[in-house]
């Protein structure tokens, strides 16, 4: 999703040799909260955008030594910033002029004295131009690495399973049972590995293709986490750890079952795949007037603090196996982002290495309760 334009965060560099116009626009745009610099010169202005970061040029044509479309000229020949939009701003209105700015590679013309509403207009539309095509560029990017993550994982699990196939037909030829059940449990691991993939493959895609149905309702956060510790209590056990229930009864969120069982359920898994046997796992919750805030902490191995700015985003992978080689998705924890997000919340982690970690996130309480 596109987001508004923030004034705040564009940068514009104004060129005049006039001093008296760079006071009149900068007033005109600091209004507007746009971050402005300027320069006197073409050269002046040459030096600048290569030392800093514009999001827009307002170029003046008539400038002694250097004029405007030199400069354009210039500017347009450099890759790293022939990007930047330009707009000239020139009493010069004629045709021939116009088109030899539009030549150049400038994106549009305002004729001095300019109207500030007009002015406005178009540094706002080239600015939201620009922005998008960034937020484009930073969307396909994430595309292309979330699409080699996913080659790469199914890639794995899928010559595992191909693997273990002819090894299980080996084995029943030679009608070797007690190695032939092993197997068949690889199997079953690996079989359920990948439907986790591809479940979480697809859950995503929905979220991206804005066709995932979110209902909200009253739901009592207790009964969520009592049904995924039950669920879960089998692989704890296998694992000799704790695993704890705390959060009190009647504690009403509005949220979407589904949603919030899979943010649980991924939580604590997380939890039991990194945690020692012997360790424990604990689900509280706290609640102001507005939110609650469900916590899922271990007793684990932990995360190194360069990590975990990575755990949430699909641009920066971060995967390794559980304490007994457990292989995850790599998707989990970026769905969970997802789904708490739709509830308008903040998912964040806190962890140290060797002492264990704890994930929180935000529901809307449920006013009243």
């Amino acid at each position: 999703m596109m987001s508004d334009l923030d004034n705040t965060q564009c940068n514009i560099l104004i060129v005049d040799d006039v001093s008296k116009n760079i006071q009149l626009l900068g007033s005109i745009l600091r209004q507007e909260g746009y971050s402005l610099s300027f320069a006197t010169s073409g050269k002046q202005a040459l030096d600048m955008v290569v030392s800093d970061t514009f999001d827009l040029i307002l170029l003046d044509v008539m400038m002694p030594e250097m004029d405007g479309f030199e400069v354009c000229k210039r500017l347009k020949q450099q890759p790293d910033i022939r990007d930047i939009p330009v707009i000239f701003l020139t009493v010069k209105a004629e045709a021939e002029s116009v088109v030899n700015g539009f030549e150049l590679g400038a994106v549009d013309y305002v004729t001095k004295p300019f109207k500030v509403k007009e002015l406005l207009a178009r540094v706002k539309a080239h600015l939201t131009i620009i922005q998008q095509r960034r937020q484009l560029e930073q969307l396909n990017a994430s595309k292309d690495t979330f699409l080699s993550m996913i080659a790469h994982d199914l890639r794995s699990p899928f010559s595992a399973l191909q693997h273990l196939i002819h090894l299980t037909a080996e084995q029943i030829t030679a009608s070797g049972h007690t190695t032939l059940e092993q197997t068949m449990k690889l199997i079953e691991t690996s079989t359920d590995n990948l439907h986790a993939l591809l479940e979480n493959l697809l859950t995503w895609s929905r979220i991206q293709r804005g066709v995932m149905e979110y209902h909200p309702h009253t739901m009592d956060v207790h009964v969520i986490v009592t049904r995924n510790v039950e669920l879960l209590a089998s692989n704890a056990e296998q694992k000799q750890m704790s695993l704890k229930n705390m959060v009190a009864e009647q504690l009403l969120v509005s949220a979407d079952m589904d949603m919030i069982d899979a943010v649980v359920r991924n939580l604590i898994s997380n939890a039991l795949k990194f945690t020692e046997a012997g360790g424990s796992i604990e689900v509280t919750a706290t609640h102001d007037e507005r939110h609650v805030t469900v916590s899922v902490s271990d007793t684990g191995i932990g995360i190194a603090e360069e990590h975990l700015s990575k755990l949430f985003r699909i641009d920066a992978k971060y995967k390794r196996l559980g304490t007994a080689r457990e292989k995850g998705t790599g998707l989990g924890l970026i769905l969970c982002k997802e789904f708490v997000e739709q509830h308008g919340g903040t998912i964040r982690v806190e962890s140290e290495v060797g002492k264990g970690t704890t994930f929180s996130f935000t529901l809307p309480k449920v006013l009243g309760k």
